[in-house]
Order: C-alpha cells, then structure tokens, then sequence
C-alpha cells in the first residue's frame, strides 16, 4: 500500500485592494466615530489630559463644554477626516507588509505583527498629522470662545499655525502618535491572529478556516482589548499636543522629556489615565468593524457590484 502524500501547504495569495474594500472600511469608520467612537475618544484624552480627574470629574467637565455635544468636540471636521482615510491607507500597507512577511517564511503572527506596525507608521505620517492640527484648532477655539472672544474659522487658525511653526506645528506630537500607531496596530493585528489560531484549534477547525461572526469579534476584542498596553504613549502624545499651562513643564517636548514630566508629575499610574475608555472604544470598534461588517459587506457589494474581499 502507497504511503498518503503529505498535505501540501496553502498557496500564499496576495488579494488585491479593491474600491469596494476601502469603501467598506471608510462607511465602517464613519459610523464608528460618529456614533460611540467620538465620545469614548473625547472621555480618554480629557483623562489624559487632565491627570488628576477621575473618570466621574472627566464626565462633568465634559459636560460643561456644551452639554451632549461636548462629546463631540472636534468631530467635525478632524474626526471626520481621519475616519474617512486612515483606513485606506492602512489597508494598502497593511496587506502589503504581511504578505511580504508571510513571503519570507513569516508565521500569521509575525505577518499580522508586521503589517500592523507598517500600517501603523503609514497612517500617522500620512493622515494624523493634519487631523492632529484640526483637533487643536477645536480646542483653541473653545478657550477663545470661553474668554468671551470670536474664535477664527477653523482653516484661518490652521493657515496661522502654518505660518507660525510651519510643517513642523502642524503635525506636533506626530512621532508620539507614529509610536503609539505601529505599537497598536502591530498588537492588534498580531494578538487578533493568535487569537484566531487559539480559537480554531479550541473548536478543531482547520488552519486558515473561517470563523463564525461570534468568533472573530471575540478574536478581534481580545486583540483591541489586550494592544491598550501602550496606554503611555497615548499619555504622552495628549501632552505634547497640550496646550496646558504649567510653569514646570519642559519647552521644547519629545517623546522622552514628555515621559520623565508625566511620571514625575503623576507616577505610574498618571501614564494609565483613561486607559478604561480606550479600552470601551476598543470594543466598540470591534463591534462596528466585525459584528456590522457583514451587513455592510452585502450593502457594498449590492452598491458597487464588486466582491468586497477584505477582512474586517
């Protein structure tokens, strides 16, 4: 009798992006941030911002921004902006570096590892720093509106900024943002994978099986969840875009001066601040990208008639 023939591997299929992709990615986001996403996003960086507030003193000064909407300060236009093209841009990087990685012999872990940090990097330099300036003009124009002064319109005191600092006031803190980004989405993706891999061999599926929706919002949760680990960074991006007064603090910010001042300042537990609403927006994120995707999928397909391949 013949000796069975070793399963051969599966073949490593680069997919291409697709318009229909990316539409489905930027109808997700849109929703997301304009729903939940805002609000969760406003509670972690006035936490962050202002250590010393408790998540119930957060709440209130939000609050005392204009009631409801005080939620949803800097949705319009920054938010808007982001979500509309920061998942373009990490699809097209993303998708590339893992399967360059895979290519070279790299495993689901390190491939989805890979493609997030790339991803990552690519979103902060190519989107965040114009929606990092938009969300300082918000805050600019609340405190200007607050001492009873006519704030400029929004692209006025974007061309001041421009004017005044050039590229470099701008895209302020966009290192730390760059660093919180590739750490992120390098965690997310590559924790996503595990989890995949663990719950596949939980429920005996094969490698590469499709999971249930159930299933990949508890792979992808763990995922989003778990990457709140760099917390810290987060903390010291607020910072450094801040517009704080504080006679100590250092001129002249950087990733390392802005750490030393946080933790001499709050300690430990001044680098977690509103590491509990980040994690909510998270989980919301999973929801709205994985537990909403199919429904979307169909719409998208319905609309543009073209298969939409990417994975959410």
């Amino acid at each position: 009798m013949s000796a069975l023939a070793p399963k051969q591997p599966q073949a490593l299929e680069k997919k291409p992006v697709k318009f229909s992709n990316l539409l489905l990615g930027a109808g997700l986001n849109m929703f997301e941030v304009t729903t939940l996403g805002q609000p969760l996003e406003v509670i972690k960086t006035t936490m962050a911002a202002n250590r010393k507030d408790g998540f119930a003193s957060a709440m209130t000064r939000i609050w005392g921004r204009g009631g409801v909407l005080g939620y949803y300060q800097g949705l319009i236009p920054w938010a808007w902006i982001e979500a509309s093209t920061k998942g373009a841009v990490l699809l097209f990087v993303a998708s590339e570096a893992e399967f360059y990685s895979k290519s070279f012999g790299a495993s689901d872990f390190v491939g989805g590892i890979s493609g997030g940090i790339a991803g990552g990097v690519a979103q902060a330099y190519a989107t965040m720093g114009f929606c990092t300036c938009m969300k300082t003009v918000e805050i600019t124009r609340h405190k200007q509106a607050a001492s009873g002064i006519k704030p400029p319109g929004s692209f006025a005191t974007f061309m001041d900024i421009y004017r005044r600092e050039g590229i470099k006031g701008i895209n302020r803190g966009v290192n730390a943002v760059a660093l919180r980004q590739m750490t992120n989405w390098g965690s997310r993706f590559g924790l996503s994978r595990l989890a995949e891999q663990g719950i596949r061999r939980v429920t005996g599926k094969e490698e590469g099986a499709k999971l249930s929706a159930m299933e990949k919002i508890l792979a992808s949760g763990l995922g989003g969840g778990l990457s709140a680990w760099n917390q810290p960074i987060e903390v010291i991006r607020v910072e450094m875009q801040s517009k704080t007064e504080d006679p100590n603090r250092p001129k002249n910010l950087t990733v390392g001066k802005t750490l030393k001042y946080i933790y001499q300042s709050n300690g430990l537990k001044g680098l977690y601040r509103g590491v509990a609403p980040r994690i909510g927006l998270g989980v919301w994120q999973t929801i709205c990208m994985v537990g909403m995707g199919d429904m979307a999928k169909e719409a998208v397909e319905r609309l543009t008639g073209d298969e939409v391949t990417a994975k959410h």
